[in-house]
């Protein structure tokens, strides 16, 4: 009998098991690579995501929660329209439009909500550094550079993935002004990433209740920005909608 063995069977009563260091670290290893391994062995995505991610600042696992969304919305049969607050240069978008012409859907709407202009300016609760980077930003001709993006920029990303044109509604302006005027009838997936507190809780209010019943909200910024995790923990403790999954260190799902 291995020494080993001697000094487990006593350490096995237990429920325990002296594991060698190098074994530990093969499984840590092994847990490593196969953490994206999923998302890396799905060639469609792989394809899609290399034409979308020069337009995003969306991390990977993200983009692939999103694609994986529209893949169950229309598997399931979710009616309703694809929408989207706070675009930068229209990535993600792109990857809806891209997905859904690869699964020849092309009568669903994909609403773009954006100032095309910049971040707008962060509230009382969002933070003071949130309020220093903005004013640091600020242009002379009324725009801002932090996460800017022309509405032309994004309307010609947009025509490049070959979607419909009459099926793309790019929506200018504060949210708090475009909404609710502009919305849908009935949304089948709602992705926001607008940061701050007040436009988070806006999009919440009428946006929400227009999602469909199995439909997905995605939540960009819960982890990174203290107003969109206020503006959103607020709605929800209010409105007693359940559990929000995490995605990644910011990035939240929930199916309604």
């Amino acid at each position: 009998m291995k020494f080993s063995d001697i000094i487990n069977y006593p350490l096995s009563l237990l429920g325990l098991k002296i594991v060698r260091q190098s074994s530990l670290e093969k499984l840590r290893q092994r847990f490593r690579k196969a953490n994206n391994s999923d998302i890396e062995n799905d060639a469609e995505f792989i394809e899609l995501y290399g034409k979308i991610k020069d337009y995003t600042m969306v991390g990977i696992e993200r983009c692939y929660t999103l694609y994986t969304s529209v893949k169950y919305i229309l598997k399931n049969n979710i009616p309703g329209d694809f929408v989207e607050c706070g675009v930068w240069k229209g990535g993600s978008s792109m990857l809806v439009a891209l997905l859904l012409k690869n699964e020849n859907v092309v009568d669903r709407k994909i609403y773009l909500y954006d100032t095309f202009a910049g971040m707008t300016e962060p509230g009382k609760n969002d933070g003071v550094e949130e309020k220093i980077e903005w004013e640091k930003n600020k242009k002379d001709d009324g725009n801002n550079s932090w996460c800017f993006a022309s509405y032309e920029e994004v309307e010609a990303n947009m025509k490049s993935t070959g979607y419909p044109v009459g099926n793309i509604r790019l929506l200018k302006g504060k949210v708090e002004d475009t909404i609710p005027g502009t919305m849908p009838a009935k949304i089948a997936l709602l992705r926001l990433d607008t940061d701050w507190y007040e436009s988070t809780k806006h999009e919440l209010t009428y946006l929400f209740p227009l999602l469909e019943k199995s439909g997905v909200l995605i939540i960009d910024d819960y982890g990174a920005w203290q107003g969109a995790r206020k503006a959103v923990d607020e709605y929800l403790k209010d409105n007693g909608t359940v559990y929000l999954n995490r995605i990644d260190f910011t990035g939240r799902l929930l199916i309604k």
